[in-house]
């Protein structure tokens, strides 16, 4: 009986060589933190179907994001609960000096300067009445064109709070090229663009709407993409590009695998995918049940989500995460 010439075995035959021959490296430098700050809470306040994910206050996401950045995460995407009463049609919080987005950037930007990546989410779901993500017309649909008007406002008022990065999620058309005028008119030249290019009509959407508590009626179907399309996908990527986006993003991740791969494939920028709170919520409680090991599925998605191609992920495992790879 002949022994097998070819043992790929050998490769795993020990942690060291294991180290050395891994063809995927996920480290704390390639995670960004979605955090909420909410308006008007005296403390932080627990999200019930994102176990270990609060609503911050101010200075508890001060304390959070300090220890993040500390843990070695590569950036911070900042996400603002208002009040309900001021919630209006425009989502004028959202640009207003003291909203609470706005206010909590300047905290962040005061506090961590250039030591972190300060991203903010550059939409009006959070902020409207009505819980889309622009402004709606007499009919009732978004307005893509006056949207985008409103995402220009948005985007200066958050550089000039301090972001570094705005992060347009709408998927309006041509809201990359308005963006970029409208900062580069405002002065803000190195404010940089991470365009959310391929974001999908998504069910893995559901626990972040409790988490930004979304006034959401409906479905966003018609601006956001068919789970089916991914020739699309890749032509609103290459949309953005050609817009002016310094980085795009697929979201969310786990379930669009396919996309991310074939938008790093063509992109010469680098490439975002975001694990969503649905994909971080089934995980969490298949932990909790005991059905599986919390730590080492997170680790292993996260690593998908690298191989696929990511340059950067978007997660709520980011902290954490930062210190099991440390």
């Amino acid at each position: 009986m002949g022994f097998p010439r070819h043992r790929p075995r050998r490769l795993r035959s020990t942690p060291a060589m294991r180290r050395l021959v891994a063809e995927t490296s996920l480290e704390p430098r390639h995670l960004v933190l979605p955090m909420f700050v909410a308006d008007g809470i005296g403390e932080p306040r627990e999200i019930s179907s994102m176990p270990g994910v609060v609503q911050h206050t101010r200075d508890s996401l001060r304390r959070a994001a300090a220890e993040a950045v500390a843990a070695g995460v590569g950036g911070l995407m900042l996400f603002g609960v208002p009040r309900d009463d001021d919630k209006d049609p425009t989502g004028s919080a959202g640009v207003a000096e003291d909203g609470i987005l706005n206010v909590a950037l300047r905290d962040l930007s005061g506090d961590l300067g250039a030591d972190t990546v300060l991203m903010a989410d550059t939409c009006l779901d959070e902020f409207t009445d009505h819980g889309h993500c622009g402004v709606l017309d007499a009919a009732g649909r978004v307005d893509n064109d006056l949207t985008n008007k409103r995402y220009v406002e948005l985007a200066v008022a958050q550089a000039d709070s301090g972001a570094h990065v705005v992060g347009p999620s709408g998927m309006m058309d041509g809201q990359v090229a308005a963006i970029r005028d409208g900062l580069d008119a405002a002065g803000h030249t190195d404010t940089a663009i991470l365009a959310y290019a391929a974001k999908f009509a998504s069910g893995f959407y559901g626990p972040f709407r409790e988490a930004v508590a979304s006034s959401l009626q409906g479905d966003r179907r018609t601006y956001q993409q068919d789970p089916g399309n991914a020739r699309e996908a890749l032509h609103e990527v290459a949309l953005d590009i050609d817009e002016g986006a310094d980085m795009v993003m697929v979201k969310p991740a786990m379930a669009y695998l396919d996309v991310v791969r074939a938008a790093a494939d063509i992109s010469p920028v680098p490439v975002a995918a975001y694990q969503v709170s649905g994909e971080y919520a089934m995980i969490s409680a298949a932990a909790a049940n005991g059905w599986i090991d919390r730590r080492t599925v997170a680790l292993e998605t996260l690593t998908s989500i690298k191989r696929a191609g990511a340059d950067i992920v978007l997660t709520y495992w980011a902290a954490e995460a930062a210190g099991w790879l440390r």
